[in-house]
């Protein structure tokens, strides 16, 4: 899968679509109308199934999931072999949150051309969207293994790898991928959240600056670099940042929590200082809670003691996790 696609043109991109087949017919409109001439058929029952994938894939990107979804099955009834229409179907599904039927839609994809990588990458995404960590990251690890360094397989890896703790290693495959698509926004931001979440948020903020300073930036990044900010502490700056997206009491919300994982973050730390490591600490984990627009961060209890609750980041979406949205998103 892809960048992360921004969504505002997509409206854009189905009328321009529509208006093709219709300018055809309203070519017509000075023409004597008869009483014997047939009223014309709804627009999707006379096109034909190639018609079909085309106006649904526009539906998808304009936002249109219900249109999107009854084109492609009505696709996959004229052609039940149509591998664009289950990866579209499938598409829908997981945007509508059916994370189950997405994943046998895509497998039938995978089962319809087995060498293919799309509907690979897809059962990769919905596994990982299943917390199925182990599988996602076998799947992305082939994907890999056939497609070196490649910007969608990397960065799900890198969001399985970083969801499970292993922030190092999903750097590393980040900063690969990186070097082979440097043009990767997708893979910067999630770059950036991950060297934030293993507690390095000036390296965060950095690698977030570069991105955020765009003028098409997704908000991802605008998020993710608040999340920087307020965990060094500056909560002036990481405000700022929210309100572009996020309504005031939005912003309150995600200060206090940015307070929170501070105290939390630097109790650890002073533990660990007055133990000298005698004990190892509960090492730091990433735990993926949706949230309404932000990404937030909460404190949750650690085990064993030392009881110092460790750093977990809530609703981490990664930037990278979405086929239609980018694919989204991680």
């Amino acid at each position: 899968m892809n960048e992360i696609p921004t969504m505002k043109h997509r409206a854009h991109t189905l009328l321009a679509t529509l208006l093709l087949p219709l300018g055809l017919i309203a070519g017509c409109s000075s023409a004597p109308h008869y009483a014997s001439t047939p009223a014309p058929k709804p627009l999707t029952r006379t096109l034909g199934s190639a018609d079909d994938l085309r106006i649904a894939a526009g539906a998808l990107e304009s936002g249109d999931v219900q249109l999107a979804g009854s084109l492609y099955e009505k696709a996959l009834k004229a052609d039940p072999n149509s591998v664009e229409a289950y990866l579209g179907l499938g598409d829908c599904l997981f945007q509508t949150g059916d994370m189950e039927r997405a994943r046998l839609a895509y497998q039938r994809a995978a089962a319809l051309t087995p060498d293919a990588l799309a509907p690979k990458l897809a059962l990769a995404r919905v596994a990982l969207k299943q917390r199925r960590f182990e599988q996602a990251s076998q799947l992305y690890r082939e994907l890999l293994a056939r497609t070196p360094d490649d910007p969608a397989a990397s960065a799900g890896l890198g969001t399985t790898l970083d969801l499970t703790g292993h922030h190092d290693e999903a750097q590393a495959i980040y900063r690969s991928a990186l070097a082979h698509h440097p043009e990767s926004q997708a893979l910067r931001i999630d770059l950036g959240l991950s060297l934030t979440l293993a507690g390095r948020p000036r390296e965060g903020v950095n690698v977030l600056l570069d991105v955020a300073s765009i003028g098409d930036a997704p908000p991802q990044a605008r998020q993710d670099l608040a999340l920087a900010y307020g965990l060094l502490g500056n909560d002036a700056a990481a405000e700022k940042i929210l309100l572009a997206d996020l309504p005031k009491n939005s912003v309150q919300d995600n200060l206090r929590y940015y307070a929170s994982v501070r105290a939390a973050m630097n109790s650890k730390a002073a533990i660990a200082r007055s133990t000298q490591s005698a004990e190892p600490v509960a090492s730091t984990t990433i735990s993926t809670i949706p949230p309404e627009q932000a990404r937030v961060v909460a404190v949750v209890p650690a085990a064993p003691a030392p009881k110092t609750p460790p750093v977990e980041a809530l609703g981490s979406n990664f930037a990278s996790q979405s086929r239609l949205i980018e694919a989204s998103d991680k």
